[in-house]
């Protein structure tokens, strides 16, 4: 499934975006396609699970989900900026789209209206936040998830955006994906 995507228009509008606020943005360009591919990647079409995913911008990972199969109705995603989720409601009209924080989970996502997601693909980026918040965050989201689901991640940064503890979950790195730009690593962690 493909969706008409204006390349330039969505650089420019990210790029504006950033200029906004750089620690909500992360980057100066959008994701390619390419690290939106590798993260689509764990999304297993045959689980009846839904799919959560943490800040779409202008969609290009979105529409790397959709491609794999999967009903748009089985797909949330949780965006902060308002003019982003202005563009994906009319670039993808049959996904769950919430406008909010993902730092607010209980907010934006009560517990009670919410069922165990398969995978959480996040675009967040985290190396702009404190680590402690880092840390609450991937723990509320694995309470959010069946066991064993994937909490996928990319980042810059060499390291891990998310510290080292092993009492609360697993973490695995994938090769850099040095067709994106800036090169990015895609880091998956799983409940222990």
């Amino acid at each position: 499934m493909s969706f008409p995507n204006n390349k330039f228009s969505d650089e420019i509008r990210f790029f504006k975006k950033w200029i906004k606020s750089p620690k909500s943005t992360g980057s100066i360009v959008p994701t390619g396609p390419a690290l939106a591919k590798s993260m689509a990647s764990y999304v297993d079409i045959n689980s009846s699970a839904p799919v959560l995913e943490l800040g779409p911008g202008t969609g290009t990972i979105t529409e790397a989900i959709l491609d794999t199969g999967l009903p748009p109705e089985k797909l949330t995603a949780l965006e902060y900026s308002s003019e982003f989720v202005t563009s994906l409601k009319k670039q993808f009209p049959k996904i769950n789209l919430i406008q909010g924080d993902a730092f607010d989970l209980e907010t934006v996502l009560p517990l009670a209206t919410t069922e165990k997601f398969g995978v959480v693909i996040s675009a967040l980026p985290l190396l702009n936040f404190e680590v402690e918040q880092r840390e609450q965050l991937i723990g509320k989201m694995l309470d959010r998830m069946e066991l064993n689901a994937p909490f996928v991640q990319f980042s810059y940064g060499a390291v891990s955006p998310l510290p080292k503890n092993d009492a609360l979950y697993s973490t695995k790195a994938d090769d850099w994906i040095v067709k994106n730009i800036p090169p990015a690593r895609v880091w998956v962690y799983r409940r222990a």
